[in-house]
């Protein structure tokens, strides 16, 4: 069977027309519905009519799954029926008894996202329900959630829509068929699997059809204020400006063995499983590749029977290492997992709240005095609507499957937020989050959820005067450098698109993290003094945690002070923020920035270089050396120019350094560009093959052993290969000019298609006996310069440019 679900989701951009998104659920559409153009209300600019609702006799910040509806009559079909919806924690909306859309985008109680929906397919002339499940976690809220207490609201955007208000009219019950199911989720930041019970399941509930005389009516609080309507906010709303996520049904899952059955194949190839009474079945499931999705079983009969999920991203040895990802003998699975309690009843469909991240999934069936029919898993694909449009190939396979496993990395860590990993954490950090937008920026031309982290990110600034390190999010951590990095993430905006208002709106948030970071700088060393909260690098096994304060990942001089590493990083974002200003025409800031940038960088070779060894050393005691002083150092322009590449090569040809893991091989890599050596950046993707041969099939959190299987931060070879090997960056900001200079390495053939505002950019390059020759290819208004091996330049026009 297919199904097609449509809806429109309205951004705030569209104020005066609304245009049709498709969801795809299954495998394919197997029809279009077109909705003409109309206005929408200005609901983003006023205080609503509708309010929010919520549970009357339940507790409303405990767990709890709460279902609500309303019956409404239409004289005929609407050709629109435009409604904004939000939730506390999460909703999923139903229309008809048919599911329309789930939400709300994460944000802040600051931030607070509504959806712009429209849901005229669905209704009908007569009688007609609206409906929503809302679920509150309460204890074990996700960590990206923030939440006050279980509620809902809906506005019509019209006349004839308003009688969906959410008001006194509305209908409540608590649906008791779901409890947390926590088994091993004790270092997971996600949502709780779930346990649900049949037998106490409300079917049918969304439907016209159903009984609900029996629920509550809902309590009625505060109406609906968008952020600037209001004098006071418990949740300040604002429009969603990024799309509805995409669904697309995942093809079957290969049984890789099987317990208390003979099974092998494709599962549920042949039509229905039946398991018969007082049976035991275990079935290890394998999708072939990591993925996230929604899962939705269907079973007939087995009542007391009980269905156990569980997932995960690989399998694991008795020592407890994973190994080869597609190895599975002797190894077990330790996931969170479902529970399913049947009722007994016929064609239940039985659907878990959140999606699951996993490549694996172990069955588990046990059936009492009847048996129980598995009909269908099916496994719907969720992620942000990214689309890939970029294009690279080279006479190298090796980097093809490179590129195709960064690009799953990818997806699987972008839904309403950019995730760190899908599994343990989906949590926004912005270190993480200033790659996988660059990556955003190449691959698929996208900016939307670019812009939203960085507006979610400025949205938590502290009193002090420093970003939390991740929002949204229900618990403040503060990592300093990834305030630094955000600088950077707007300084890569800035360069890459023509939206200077944008980022003027932000350049207050860059002048208070420059304050906050000049207020920790020791006047007696130059260097920064002792600093407070979490001071990350990267995750090197010599700067383990310590019981005392968080210091894994923190380098020497993190804590106490001096450390070389994290003064060159603010001196390095001190270099972004004084560009970005000097072009706002804050010409003061922006000389009191490169002041202070070139007081740090000579501090820091004053008190931490070794001429001996021709390195900067990782704080101002010379305790160690790693790669990561050196690599700001280059980044910062501390280390003179004559001086950059003597001691880059020092620090790729030192092993005994502390090794940058791989996702400070990100930076690692812009100063092998910056040096002049990104020649040698395709000879040096050795961690990206190891994980291949691992059987991985997105890039892991760090080398082995590895706790995610899936962190966008390990995809950065996708930008690489289309800024470094390639060689497409921007010549001056809001990519107006462009500057094409290619690397080839060992290569003899790279292609490839980058994204820009103005349309594509294409470049073939070849190596042949008399030099690289190759053809570049501007869109309508870019004019830039082609650079080649020798520095020398040649001037680019739009359209069809050859390189000789």
């Amino acid at each position: 069977m297919f199904c097609c679900s449509f809806q429109k989701l309205i951004g705030p951009r569209e104020r005066f027309s609304m245009a049709l998104l498709i969801l795809k659920l299954g495998f394919c559409l197997s029809a279009f519905c077109h909705v003409s153009n109309t206005d929408v209300d200005n609901w983003f600019e006023r205080q609503w009519e509708a309010r929010w609702i919520s549970p009357s006799a339940a507790s409303t910040s405990d767990y709890g799954v709460h279902l609500f509806r309303k019956e409404f009559s239409l004289g005929k079909s609407p050709e629109r029926f435009v409604i904004h919806v939000s939730a506390d924690q999460r909703y999923e909306l139903f229309v008809n008894g048919q599911s329309v859309a789930r939400g709300p985008a994460s944000g802040g109680l600051l931030t607070w996202n509504y959806e712009t929906l429209e849901v005229a397919p669905f209704l009908k002339p007569g009688e007609n329900v609206i409906a929503a499940s809302v679920v509150n976690y309460g204890r074990w809220t996700p960590g990206a959630q923030a939440s006050l207490f279980t509620a809902l609201i809906v506005q019509g955007d019209g006349e004839q829509e308003r009688v969906v208000n959410t008001d006194g009219g509305w209908k409540t019950c608590v649906n008791e068929a779901y409890k947390p199911s926590l088994v091993n989720r004790a270092p997971i930041d996600i949502a709780p699997a779930d346990q649900i019970t049949g037998g106490l399941y409300p079917w049918g509930w969304q439907a016209l059809d159903y009984d609900a005389s029996g629920w509550d009516r809902v309590a009625v609080g505060e109406p609906g204020q968008p952020k600037g309507t209001g004098t006071q906010y418990l949740r300040a709303l604002q429009p969603r400006t990024i799309p509805m996520p995409q669904l697309e049904g995942e093809p079957p899952m290969r049984i890789r063995r099987s317990e208390g059955i003979a099974l092998a194949g494709p599962f549920l190839e042949d039509g229905d499983l039946r398991i018969p009474p007082h049976s035991t079945v275990r079935m290890l499931l394998d999708q072939g590749y990591l993925t996230n999705a929604f899962v939705e079983v269907t079973v007939s009969g087995g009542a007391q029977a009980k269905l156990r999920l569980m997932y995960e991203e690989a399998l694991y040895a008795p020592d407890g290492t994973k190994g080869n990802r597609n190895d599975v003998d002797g190894k077990v699975m330790r996931g969170v997992q479902d529970v399913i309690l049947p009722d007994g009843g016929t064609q239940r469909v039985f659907r878990p709240l959140d999606f699951k991240t996993f490549r694996y999934v172990e069955l588990e069936v046990e059936t009492k005095e009847e048996a129980l029919v598995l009909h269908d898993l099916k496994r719907t694909f969720v992620g942000y609507p990214f689309e890939q449009q970029a294009r690279f190939e080279s006479d190298d396979p090796l980097l093809g499957r490179i590129w195709d496993t960064g690009w799953r990395t990818v997806r699987l860590c972008a839904v309403d937020l950019y995730y760190d990993c899908p599994y343990y954490e989906r949590l926004q950090y912005t270190g993480d989050t200033r790659i996988q937008s660059l990556i955003s920026l190449y691959v698929t031309g996208d900016d939307r959820l670019m812009r939203k982290a960085i507006a979610d990110l400025a949205s938590s600034m502290t009193p002090e005067g420093i970003l939390q390190s991740r929002y949204p999010t229900r618990f403040t951590q503060i990592i300093p450098p990834f305030s630094l990095y955000w600088v950077n993430m707007l300084h890569d905006y800035w360069m890459h698109r023509p939206d200077t208002a944008f980022v003027r709106e932000y350049l207050p948030t860059v002048e208070r993290i420059m304050a906050w970071y000049a207020r920790h700088v020791d006047p007696s060393t130059g260097l920064l003094g002792a600093m407070p909260h979490w001071n990350f690098v990267d995750w090197p096994n010599e700067w383990p945690w310590s019981s005392e304060r968080p210091s894994g990942g923190v380098p020497p001089g993190g804590i106490d002070g001096g450390s070389s590493i994290l003064s060159l990083q603010y001196a390095y974002a001190l270099g972004a923020a004084a560009e970005m200003m000097e072009h706002f025409d804050s010409e003061v800031l922006a000389n009191r920035y490169l002041a202070a940038r070139s007081r740090i960088g000579k501090s820091v070779m004053s008190n931490c270089f070794d001429t001996g060894r021709g390195l900067i050393a990782d704080d101002i005691q010379r305790t160690s050396f790693s790669q990561h002083a050196t690599i700001m150092g280059i980044l910062s322009d501390a280390i003179p120019q004559e001086q950059r590449q003597d001691a880059f090569k020092r620090i790729i040809g030192d092993p005994s350094l502390i090794q940058a893991t791989v996702y400070y091989q990100f930076y690692l890599n812009r100063a092998l560009k910056k040096v002049g050596l990104a020649n040698e950046y395709v000879s040096r993707l050795q961690t990206w093959e190891n994980m291949l041969d691992m059987g991985l099939s997105t890039f892991a959190e760090r080398p082995e052993p590895s706790r995610s299987d899936c962190h966008a931060w390990s995809a950065s070879p996708n930008y690489d290969f289309l800024a470094t090997v390639c060689g497409v960056e921007p010549a001056s900001h809001g990519f107006r000019t462009v500057r094409v200079k290619p690397h080839l390495g060992r290569l003899n053939r790279i292609s490839s298609r980058v994204p820009h505002p103005n349309g594509y950019i294409d470049v073939i390059f070849e190596r042949t006996r008399d030099g690289v020759k190759g053809k570049i290819t501007l869109p309508e208004g870019v004019y830039g310069f082609y650079e080649g091996d020798h520095a020398q330049q040649t001037p680019l026009v739009p359209g069809a440019n050859a390189i000789d």
